[in-house]
């Protein structure tokens, strides 16, 4: 639906999570002959989650232990795990510096130049305990560490920035990053992020993407939607993105998954932005607050500790559980971001959703009172919903 913004502008109505909901069908399915498996890159995973590449989720120890349960977790390369042999004491720092000292104490920590050492060794460790090497950095990354990914055995590349196309035009005199040539050279399946629009992901999917990332802003410690003012809702991001997936696969018979990336914090915010289009999601605070993430109940946007522009802040989160009661129960709280799984399977089953592709299918309305509809006595005690 367009609106007349102004007499010079017309513009675009776009829906977040939180103001859709998701409508039963006239079949129900028992949860325990759900499928929700789904393959990116060639690799096939029982939870469609990804852990956010961010330093206060995912370290060596995070990788494996989200790849043994089904999952999988990705490793900034350009984080303090490939900047330090022992990242221990750098954050307990982060842990306890207050918040007007934060920003300056990050862009010190990340001062420190990254050893490309250190990110063949980190990527040696998670292999070498059976973890799903996945790995990401900015197109400037890219660049310079292709190569050493290639060699150094990553199972995946994650190509992200706050925004993404086919090509990154960097400053005279540098090197600029042609991501088809990427795709076709680097023997690693690349996905890459993250954008909002179905023309750019057309074009990622055109490139050679083995997977597309969409969201820009709607993290939980991400600035760049107030610092920018940069972004679409995500429900409406994803709708379109997987729109463009599905007309690529029309176009080439390829299918390229889209991952929803950012805003996401309980299992029925995974329901819904599969239920828009979207074969898994990211994310990052909900991980964050597993007791064996790196981060010991803190979390921090990749764009903080940028030297001219900051665009993420640091969130105290808690820990609530182990990873393991985050992704596969059983669940002790009574919020939604315990057991994601089970939360996925049991709303595939109300809704009469068989797998994934079938959960993409079902019919979503507009619900702008769907979190607060009946819920004073949760919102006034903070409890459930109303947390």
């Amino acid at each position: 639906m367009n609106i007349q913004l102004g007499r010079s502008k017309v513009v675009r109505r776009a829906y977040g999570i939180d103001e859709i909901a998701l409508v039963p069908s006239g079949r129900t399915i028992d949860p325990e002959i759900t499928d929700t498996n789904w393959t990116l890159g060639g690799i096939r995973r029982e939870i469609p989650v990804i852990a956010s590449a961010m330093d206060g989720v995912v370290d060596v120890r995070m990788a494996v232990e989200l790849s043994n349960l089904g999952a999988l977790g990705v490793l900034n390369i350009e984080g303090i795990q490939t900047r330090y042999e022992d990242p221990t004491d750098v954050l307990d720092r982060i842990s306890k510096v207050g918040k007007d000292d934060f920003v300056p104490l990050m862009q010190e920590i990340y001062s420190q130049p990254i050893n490309e050492e250190l990110i063949k060794k980190r990527i040696g460790e998670i292999k070498k305990q059976g973890g799903i090497a996945a790995v990401s950095g900015t197109p400037i990354a890219a660049i310079r560490f292709s190569q050493t990914l290639a060699k150094a055995g990553a199972d995946l590349f994650f190509v992200q920035a706050t925004v993404v196309s086919t090509e990154h035009i960097g400053p005279k005199g540098s090197e600029s990053l042609d991501l088809k040539k990427l795709c076709k050279e680097i023997g690693i399946p690349v996905v890459m992020g993250n954008c909002v629009t179905y023309e750019v992901a057309l074009e990622l999917m055109r490139a050679g993407a083995a997977g597309v990332m969409v969201g820009i802003g709607p993290g939980a410690a991400c600035t760049s939607r107030g610092v920018l003012g940069v972004g679409i809702p995500q429900a409406t991001a994803v709708a379109d993105c997987a729109a463009a997936r599905n007309d690529y696969e029309n176009e080439s018979g390829r299918y390229v998954p889209i991952i929803a990336d950012g805003g996401i914090v309980t299992g029925g915010d995974i329901c819904k932005c599969i239920a828009c289009g979207a074969d898994a999601v990211m994310i990052g605070s909900p991980i964050a607050r597993a007791e064996e993430a790196p981060g010991q109940g803190f979390h921090w946007g990749m764009a903080t500790p940028s030297p001219l522009l900051p665009r993420g802040t640091r969130i105290n989160v808690g820990q609530t559980g182990s990873l393991e009661r985050i992704l596969r129960g059983p669940a002790r709280l009574d919020d939604g971001t315990h057991n994601l799984l089970g939360a996925l399977k049991t709303s595939m089953g109300t809704l009469g959703a068989k797998t994934i592709k079938e959960m993409q299918k079902v019919e979503v309305i507009v619900a702008p009172s769907l979190l607060t509809e009946g819920k004073v006595y949760q919102k006034a005690q903070q409890l459930g919903m109303g947390k």
